[in-house]
This record gives structure tokens, sequence and C-alpha cells, in this order.
């Protein structure tokens, strides 16, 4: 099924008097998209929302009958291993990592000071494993005394072509509780502990959402949700308050990017309906429609992969109309040895479910 494909889909599944009804909630506000830039709020972490990112940030800007995309990135603020978890001990700073790589993702194209940025430091001692970007965004994070700010001004000396913001600006641990009902806390701990994650939630609880979160998810036509890991990159942020109200109430099209392959020691064992189920059940009805890779990777890659105890994620279309979301299909692999979505092809299937609605 391609994203061509997606009104006969609807029709075939939902009925035509359904689908009508759900297309008049959105008429009004693609009609207003002709004169504006799309507006795409993109919600993760980890290398999943980055790929997203670099897609998205090559139609950015405007060109002759195109008004360009007006991108925000929405990062979760757990991440405690690494650079980032390093510099939350020392310094009391929120986590830059995966910030640092949205950035750098907007920035785009070749960027000699997004090559700066990225660049980590060898060695076993001292500034060994840390990333410039990391130490330049918790630097400006001391001096302005706002982490926020720091974000921003990065965004600006990179040329980000976008905004970036955190999820919330709490000091906050990821808690897992697993199967065998032992509690979890620390992401970095999550996959070490070799068990399957039953919920997670955030200490504290609730944490308040980063100025300017919620009239985003408001005020934008698509939500992406994913790719990346479920449960320490996608489902944080919607655990923050009022995250998951705001994305039951906006009227924007809110899409799930299926991840391709399981996490080991995070989603062995789970389809797509699982990991969509996953997500219902930490913010409740927040998803719309479900974007899926229909091409196979390469067998040998397939075997390379389950040797690492990592397997293609199955998917049945018809077993996540009936959780009340919508398959859409398309040729989203990049090609390589790796198996990985490819940007380019994930942002047009992205932006032509925006502009087209459901």
């Amino acid at each position: 099924m391609s994203v061509i494909d997606l009104e006969s889909t609807l029709q075939d599944f939902f009925g035509e008097d359904a689908r009508a009804a759900r297309q008049e909630g959105r008429n009004e506000l693609l009609r207003s998209q002709v004169d504006r830039p799309t507006r795409i709020v993109a919600m993760g972490g980890g290398t999943g929302l980055p790929m997203v990112l670099r897609g998205l940030a090559r139609k950015a800007e405007p060109k002759l009958g195109d008004p360009g995309v007006d991108i925000t990135a929405v990062v979760t603020m757990s991440d405690d291993g690494g650079s980032s978890g390093r510099l939350r001990r020392s310094h009391g700073v929120l986590p830059p990592g995966d910030i640092r790589n949205c950035l750098v993702a907007l920035a785009g194209g070749k960027n000699a000071l997004a090559e700066v940025f990225q660049y980590r430091f060898g060695g076993a001692k001292g500034l060994a494993g840390h990333a410039v970007g990391n130490l330049l965004i918790a630097a400006l994070a001391e001096l302005k005394g706002d982490f926020l700010e720091a974000v921003r001004v990065s965004g600006e000396l990179l040329g980000a072509r976008g905004k970036v913001l955190p999820c919330t600006l709490a000091n906050v641990q990821l808690v897992a509780q697993m199967d065998d009902s032992t509690e979890v806390v620390g992401e970095s701990n999550i996959v070490r502990a070799h068990g399957r994650v039953r919920r997670v939630s955030l200490s504290p609880r609730s944490p308040p959402p980063a100025e300017g979160l919620i009239e985003s998810i408001h005020s934008a036509d698509l939500i992406v949700i994913g790719p990346g890991s479920l449960y320490s990159s996608v489902i944080p942020n919607l655990l923050v308050d009022g995250v998951a109200q705001a994305l039951r109430e906006t009227r924007a099209l809110k899409v799930m990017v299926a991840n391709l392959m399981t996490q080991p020691g995070e989603t062995d064992g789970m389809n797509c309906l699982d990991h969509v189920k996953a997500v219902i059940s930490h913010a409740g009805p927040v998803l719309d429609a479900v974007l899926i890779n229909g091409t196979m990777p390469p067998h040998e890659s397939i075997q390379r992969y389950a040797r690492k105890g990592a397997y293609v994620i199955s998917v049945s279309r018809r077993e996540l109309i009936t959780a009340g979301v919508v398959p859409v299909e398309a040729d989203l692999l990049k090609e390589g040895s790796k198996i990985r979505h490819d940007s380019r092809k994930v942002a047009r299937c992205l932006l032509k479910m925006a502009r087209c609605g459901l």
C-alpha cells in the first residue's frame, strides 16, 4: 500500500461516511496551509528523531509555490548515560546530547560548525567521551542561566532550520516497571536489566512542559511521534504534564513512524501493534495513523541483526485498524547493509500526509 492509496484504504476499512466525518474537522486547517508553512511537531529522541528532522529540514525553506515547513522538535530529557549523564552528575545541567543531535540534523548539509558540535574527544580521562556540542550547550546554559536560551543560541550558531524544545526543564529520571514486578530507575539501566518493560513513568511525575510546547502542539498541522526507542525515547515525551491532553485535543494529524527492528532489552518480541498499544496505554488515543515500511530488508542484513537479538517488526494492517489507527505503507528503507529509515523517503511521506490529511 502506498501513501497515494490512503483515501481508498480509509473507505475500505471505515466506510465513506466515517472518512468524511474524520476529514470535516481538518478541512479548515488544511485550507489555511496554502499561504503559510506546514507546521510540523516531531517528538522523540535518540537517533530516530534526528533522522526525521534531516529529511524535513531539506523542505524547510520556502520556494516558488511551496511555503516550506515550520519545524519544532520536542526532545525527551531523561537521558542519563554517556556524556549527557556525566554532565548531569557533575554540573547539574539538563542532558544536552539528544538536543545537540537534533540541532545538527536541522543544520543540514555540509556545515563546518556542525562537524565541530559532533566531534567527540578521545582518550581515557578528562574530556574523553564528551562531544563538543554537549560542552557548548552546557556552558551556554551556565552562562545564560537558562537552558532554553542555550538551546536557542546554539540553534542560531548552527543555522538550524527549525526550533528544538526540551519536553521539560525539570530534572527527570525514567522509571520502568518490569514484567517481573521489579522497578528500574534510570534510562541507561533499563537495557541492562535484560527484562521486559511493562510500563514507564517519570520521576518526578508529570513534570511541567517547556515553554511553548503545548502551544506548538495545538497549532500544528502534523505531529510526528517516533521512530526510536519506544520506552526511553518515544513515550517519555508523552508523560510530561499536559502533552497527552494537548495531543488528544489538537486538530493536527498524529502519525507514529513505526520502528523497523525490535530493540534488544526494550522491545523484544513486540510487533507493530504492541508498540501502538504501549503508546495508547500511556497517553490515551493520541494516534491517527502509523507510517510503516513496506520493503523487506536484505536477507543477509536480517540475519546479521538477528545474531544481535534484533528482528524485523511484524505488521498486521487489519489489527492496526482495529486498534483505531490507519496503517500507511511505503518504501522507507535506506539503501545499504544497515537496516535504517531513509530520511528523504520518510519526510516525503509525512509531508504528503500533512498536506492531504486523513
